[in-house]
């Protein structure tokens, strides 16, 4: 039984060492082109649900999703769970989402 345990405890811990963290901007991508978070990639919230695979984004990545004031990132975030995202988190305006993302 401990042996299972502990394969399972280095299964899990092999599977957050491959997660990685990804910001999307969740606005249009005429909104994105005149300014966005460095390294941010941009998938519209409409069709987020179609483009996120193409972005090699992972269901247990961590994912940060933002836009102008928070409520486009939101009904991104629902539908990112719905597909079975396990870890979204919503920094809201990209303002804010500058803030936390800087913060050690």
């Amino acid at each position: 039984m401990k042996k299972i345990v502990l394969c399972l405890s280095l299964a899990l811990g092999a599977l957050v060492l491959q997660a990685k963290e990804v910001v999307i901007d969740v606005r249009t991508a005429q909104e994105y082109a005149q300014g966005h978070i460095p390294g941010a990639i941009n998938i519209d919230h409409s069709v987020i649900g179609q483009e996120i695979s193409r972005a090699n984004v992972g269901k247990d990545d961590a994912v940060i999703l933002y836009c102008r004031s928070g409520r486009r990132s939101a009904v991104a975030q629902d539908a990112l769970k719905k597909l079975g995202f396990t870890r979204t988190e919503n920094f809201g305006s990209m303002e804010e989402a500058s803030k936390l993302l800087k913060k050690p």
